[in-house]
């Protein structure tokens, strides 16, 4: 007969942490340049799509979050502002 499965078994934490770090996009060095050159493509007037909007968009958030820079924060916030035209709320 099969034990049951226990909530107190030490490798659950470990399994849910790994399926919850296989979910998240990790940021690569490519959504800065992404970010920034997309927000000086609006910046000097051309139309975007709305999937390059979104792309640009999550590439400007994981850029964000990457950085511990409050300069980097800060150019990552105005590039995210100009491609979406909102503030990102907090």
């Amino acid at each position: 007969m099969p034990r049951p499965v226990s909530v107190r078994n030490p490798y659950w934490p470990a399994v849910f942490g790994l399926c919850l770090a296989g979910i998240a996009t990790p940021a690569s060095a490519q959504d800065a340049d992404i970010c920034l050159t997309t927000a000086e493509r609006v910046a000097s007037g051309e139309k975007l799509s709305g999937d390059e909007k979104t792309r640009a968009h999550e590439a400007c958030l994981r850029a964000l979050s990457d950085t511990a820079s409050v300069v980097q924060k800060y150019q990552f916030q105005e590039a995210d502002f100009a491609i979406m035209g909102t503030h990102h709320k907090f």
